[in-house]
């Protein structure tokens, strides 16, 4: 049964930036196939011997990726919309159409990070808040001027 993966799948499986279940696949895929193996040995010789495309240059620089910021952003759904879907259709785009995996774990790490101080400052409640506003203008007492 021959599996029919394009040079990008591949490159993509050897930077473990495919989607889950698209690794699986290609991981079952190459235990069947011998012109598979031989597909992916020729893409692995030919990056040892310093033979990039533009395409996977991009790709391994995430030059499509959103930023930290933009994917917290994107969290507490504060992103622009435009008319075509602006920064919020395109984040949302390339997190569930692309699948990148490493704007994948960069969102859960921010969700965990974000449910930790949701939970931390709704045990703290409004003494503590109003406490620790009161450090802060405490520390920045000399720092403002009137200018």
């Amino acid at each position: 049964m021959p599996f029919d993966y394009s040079a990008a799948q591949l490159i993509a499986y050897l930077d473990e930036a495919a989607p889950a279940g698209q690794m699986s696949e290609i991981e079952v895929a190459l235990r069947e196939d011998s012109a598979l193996r031989e597909r992916l040995a020729e893409i692995v010789s030919g990056r040892d011997a310093g033979l990039h495309s533009l395409g996977e240059i991009w790709r391994n620089q995430r030059l499509t990726c959103p930023t930290r910021e933009q994917l917290g952003s994107h969290l507490l759904g504060v992103l622009p919309d435009g008319p075509d879907g602006g920064l919020a259709g395109y984040v949302k785009f390339h997190l569930d159409q692309v699948e990148c995996r490493w704007c994948l774990a960069n969102l859960e790490d921010l969700q965990q990070k974000h449910s930790q101080t949701e939970g931390k400052n709704a045990a703290d409640g409004p003494a503590a808040a109003e406490t620790r506003r009161g450090r802060y203008f405490q520390s920045s007492v000399g720092r403002l001027s009137g200018r």
